[in-house]
Order: C-alpha cells, then sequence, then structure tokens
C-alpha cells in the first residue's frame, strides 16, 4: 500500500511537470515552493482532489524531499514556508433506516454479501476490518451468560472486550 502511494505521488508529479512546465524531469535544483504550490494547485484542479486528499498527498511528497534532504541530495527543502492545512470534516454518521437498508439489501454475488455482513458486522462492534479478518473462534468467549469479543486492537495494540449483540452475531 505504501508503495502504491509513493508510485501515485510519483506519477501525479509527472503528469503535474508535463502539463505546467513542459517537461518530463526537473532538476533537484529547481525544486522550489512555487512548484510545490503549483503541485497542490495541480492536483486540486487538474486531479480534482478535495484539500485534505491533497494534503495527504503532499506530505507523501515532503516525505520524499526529507529523505533527499537527509542523505544529501537535495540542498534546499522546497517547503520553506509552504503550509498546507487539514480542513475538518464532518463524516455524520448512519441512520437506523441506513442501516437497515444495507442489512437488508439483496446481492446477486456472494463476495458482496460477505462485504455487506462484514460491514454490519463492523457497524455494531466498532471493529475495523484488519481486527476483523484477525479474529479467531478463541476471541468470542461467555462472561455471565452473555457473548464478548476479547481481542487486542490491531493498530494500537490496545485490548478491547467488546458485547457481541444480537445482530453482529
Amino acid at each position: 500500500t505504501s508503495l502504491s502511494k509513493y508510485e501515485l505521488c510519483r506519477r501525479r508529479f509527472m503528469q503535474m511537470l508535463e502539463k505546467k512546465y513542459h517537461c518530463k524531469d526537473m532538476s533537484l535544483k529547481e525544486l522550489n515552493p512555487v512548484v510545490v504550490q503549483d503541485y497542490k494547485n495541480f492536483l486540486m484542479t487538474d486531479v480534482n482532489m478535495c484539500n485534505n486528499t491533497a494534503v495527504k498527498t503532499m506530505k507523501t511528497f515532503r516525505t520524499v524531499i526529507l529523505y533527499g534532504i537527509k542523505l544529501g541530495v537535495i540542498h534546499k527543502d522546497p517547503f520553506v514556508g509552504v503550509h498546507f492545512h487539514m480542513e475538518k470534516v464532518d463524516r455524520g454518521f448512519l441512520t437506523d433506516e441506513e442501516i437497515s437498508a444495507i442489512m437488508t439489501k439483496k446481492f446477486d454475488l456472494q463476495r458482496l454479501e460477505l462485504v455487506r455482513d462484514l460491514f454490519i458486522f463492523s457497524c455494531f462492534t466498532g471493529l475495523a476490518y484488519i481486527d476483523i479478518a484477525n479474529l479467531k473462534a478463541s476471541d468470542m468467549v461467555t462472561m455471565n451468560g452473555e457473548r464478548w469479543i476479547v481481542t487486542s486492537r490491531h493498530k494500537t495494540g490496545v485490548s478491547c472486550n467488546i458485547p457481541l449483540l444480537e445482530v453482529p452475531q
């Protein structure tokens, strides 16, 4: 995933060079804050990225530049004086009706039925996909007559005890 993220960042930068500067490559000495800002503008206008996606791509680009500085192949930081800010996004939540509609939706492909079921399981347990993928039968325990999921989160390693409600069961 990381590799594809860096490859996409490179591909987009090369597209920007061709469109804006009419060239296929650029010397590291030519990288400056104007080029950096042009790249972000290209991402938001030509690629049609929203601000937060463009900022994430710029952070990937910055990581490459900082690595170049660390190796000594880039001598001036082109990000000096350039600032990007993530915008707050209200992601909202699904209503009971929306969850019901998803739960009752019938699909022709069994794979999509499984995706739907995993999504609903995630909604009712709060577990991320990777945590669901790592679940084992031994993680399901009965305490005081109730079924629980007792596991550790993959990303943080924090243990969690989640009641297994009727729907996810």
